[in-house]
């Protein structure tokens, strides 16, 4: 029972989501961080400044002091889209170029019976084209 969960822990895809959640866990703070330090008071200041809003620093105030806040809308928006960004040039694009040069290409998904089915396909069909058709 142990050896199967040592194999199940160290056959790479355990470790490598660990990593993964790990990382994107790590980067989401720091996009975060970066949108309430300087995207969020930017897109504040420029909607006060252009005066697109009845409060201060892109908020309209309804009633019953409740507000709508563009500043905080608009700097979630920035951040999803900052850390995709940051996750395709960071993640994405370096494993595509290591698995271009390492000739892995693309990884196939399909069931390994719809891939053996299409071996065996591919094998008659170049039999059928060298032999003719023997009907």
């Amino acid at each position: 029972m142990i050896k199967g969960f040592k194999e199940f822990v160290f056959r790479g895809n355990v470790i490598d989501l660990a990593v993964a959640v790990a990382v994107g866990t790590a980067l989401a703070a720091l996009v975060a961080a970066v949108t309430k330090a300087l995207i969020e008071p930017l897109v504040g200041w420029v909607l006060h400044f252009i005066g697109g809003s009845d409060g201060v620093g892109g908020t309209i105030l309804l009633s019953d002091g409740y507000e709508i806040d563009f500043a905080l809308l608009i700097g979630a928006i920035i951040t999803f889209f900052t850390t995709l960004v940051a996750l395709y040039f960071f993640f994405v694009a370096p494993m595509n170029k290591y698995r271009a040069l390492t000739g892995q290409g693309s990884i196939d998904t399909r069931p390994p019976d719809v891939q053996l089915l299409e071996e065996i396909r591919d094998l008659l069909k170049e039999q059928q084209a060298k032999g003719g058709t023997s009907n």
